[in-house]
């Protein structure tokens, strides 16, 4: 069941999108009004006749609960009872002892699609699938019935086209009936195009042309066939009129006689048709008293700020706003138990709030660790870093490398990999089941263990990788090449930046008296990232052979995983699972 407000993340590929598009069969009101209102695609793997020509059907079937009371009262001879704690229909009316708050009146209703032999096409009808008829039939789920419950799709593909043209079923279109002004302002439209004549300036020639064209028609069929050829606006129909018409907006630009030039909207930036789009969704959402908002990537073309202003504004018209989104700015907004990890294997989509991590306190969760966990929750694999040096310095080392053998190393952002910081090593197999738990691919890098942590960090993890050290200053300061320490010591003291109560460094330190002091310093310094700063001056052969070697473990992983194709992440969310 989709709480009030849901964001379904999952790995791209995984059927977010389908998720939307199958309610959008069932409930959109304009969907079985297309051309095909399905096709090969939207069957599984593509198939549509299964074994031996036995045709294969689309089946989706929706519950919608908190219906209004004309909603209730609408479909009251197709309501059945949902029970809210046990996620159910029943299989009669409740009780009377039933308490109320948990059994709830609902409105259950279907797709069903196929391959139609006959008519060579894909054809498909919605449903109430109650009452069922005695002979098995069921009444149809109509346009009028669909637009009752309000849902609206908004798809990632926002081009203003379905939305800021009068084109039937576009947004325009959809607040122009809500108004319910359609047959005045269509009339008052025509009437004025009635008399506007176009190119009938003599100086022009298009008059004399239309002259000799009449002329020659007279000499073959009678005259009032062909009475006085002009020109004029389109057909002068409605269905002219809804594609010629287009929203026109200010661009900012002056012509020479001071009047600013307004030009049409697919010429505004992408941000703004999105945003235009969006105000468009919100008039609609004030007219309708029930609606159901379903929006792919909120974000898209548009800054932080605004991500979360139309999050929010988006939930508070709706009585039910569902997002699919892959920035963290719009997840960070809802709780995560309003955010939906979707999975899939053999086909099969799964669900799973994603929750409070484990020993994260909601108030550290908003102060600090929000951020960086949304950011887990949208990818594939969470590496897990005992911290916060760890958490520096893989990706600097990571991109240190790329960038020095490019042909070697990929960064972890180009491996689609999210790092979480445990901020302890005794939080490290918690993280790892928690994020095994709904679907992630997990790694690990952490000090060298007790034989019984080492164990539980096993069990939790994916894929650990222990370091022979018992502190990651101590595998740097150790693991690192000594050319590369005395390096970036001189650049610390030349830069004023050494701690006053620590050694200095001189030519004429040791080896070891090198070591110390800069052991020292990365501890005292770790919230300064002085780590990866170390690291990002390094050549590879200079860098600790344990941090290249679980980088390149972490690649082969990934790598392998994605079929050495190069390709480490594709979007296409087309099938309907």
């Amino acid at each position: 069941m989709l709480n009030p407000k849901t964001v379904l993340v999952g790995d791209n590929n995984i059927g977010k999108s389908s998720v939307l598009e199958a309610i959008d069969l069932v409930l959109g009101p304009d969907r079985l009004s297309r051309p095909s209102v399905i096709n090969e695609h939207d069957f599984y793997a593509g198939e549509y006749l299964g074994s031996e020509s036995n045709l294969v059907e689309i089946n989706i079937e929706v519950v919608v609960v908190d219906l209004t009371e004309d909603q209730q009262r609408h479909f009251r001879n197709h309501l059945e009872w949902w029970h809210n704690e046990k996620q159910t229909i029943l299989d009669g009316p409740p009780p009377e002892s039933t308490d109320e708050e948990k059994v709830v009146p609902a409105l259950r209703v279907s797709f069903t699609g196929r391959y139609d032999e006959d008519e060579d096409d894909f054809i498909g009808k919605t449903y109430f699938e109650s009452p069922m008829k005695d002979d098995g039939s069921r009444d149809i789920f109509g346009t009028k019935d669909k637009r009752l419950c309000g849902f609206l799709l908004l798809r990632t593909l926002r081009t203003g086209s379905r939305a800021l043209s009068l084109e039937k079923g576009s947004l325009l279109d959809i607040i122009v009936r809500l108004k319910e002004i359609n047959l005045p302002m269509w009339e008052e439209v025509l009437v004025k195009l009635r008399k506007i004549t176009v190119a009938d300036d003599p100086a022009l020639g298009v008059t004399e042309i239309l002259t000799s064209v009449q002329e020659g028609l007279r000499a073959l069929v009678p005259s009032e066939w062909a009475d006085k050829p002009h020109f004029r606006v389109s057909d002068l129909t409605r269905s002219s009129m809804r594609k010629a018409l287009t929203v026109f907006m200010g661009t900012g630009a002056v012509r020479s006689d001071g009047e600013e030039y307004a030009a049409p909207f697919q010429y505004q930036g992408t941000g703004t048709i999105n945003t235009l789009v969006l105000t468009l969704l919100s008039m609609i959402a004030e007219l309708k008293n029930n609606v159901i908002f379903a929006m792919e990537e909120p974000e898209i073309a548009i800054p932080p700020h605004t991500q979360k202003r139309i999050i929010h504004s988006i939930i508070a018209k709706s009585s039910q706003a569902i997002f699919t989104s892959h920035s963290p700015y719009v997840l960070e907004e809802l709780d995560p138990s309003e955010i939906l990890v979707i999975t899939r294997q053999h086909g099969i989509l799964s669900g799973k709030p994603a929750q409070y991590p484990p020993s994260v306190k909601p108030k550290a969760y908003r102060d600090e660790f929000r951020r960086r966990f949304c950011e887990a929750l949208l990818t594939r694999t969470v590496l897990i870093t005992e911290g916060r040096t760890e958490y520096d310095s893989f990706p600097a080392a990571a991109r240190r490398l790329q960038q020095l053998l490019p042909f070697k190393y990929r960064t972890l952002e180009e491996l689609g990999i999210a790092i979480i910081n445990a901020e302890g090593e005794s939080k490290v197999a918690a993280l790892g089941a928690y994020f095994r738990s709904i679907g992630k691919s997990t790694l690990a890098v952490f000090d060298k263990q007790t034989d019984e942590s080492k164990k539980l960090i096993d069990l939790a993890v994916d894929h650990p990788f222990e370091a022979q050290e018992k502190g990651f200053e101590d595998l740097i300061v150790n693991g690192s090449g000594i050319a590369a320490l005395r390096r970036y010591a001189k650049s610390v003291i030349e830069a004023g930046e050494w701690p006053t109560h620590l050694s200095k460094v001189t030519v004429s330190s040791t080896d070891e008296e090198l070591k110390k002091s800069l052991r020292e310093f990365f501890k005292q310094s770790k919230a300064a990232g002085v780590a990866s700063d170390f690291i990002n001056q390094c050549e590879e052969a200079e860098m600790p052979g344990f941090i290249k070697d679980t980088l390149q473990a972490i690649q082969a992983i990934i790598e392998s995983r994605a079929g050495n194709s190069g390709d480490i992440e594709e979007d296409d969310d087309d099938l309907l699972d």
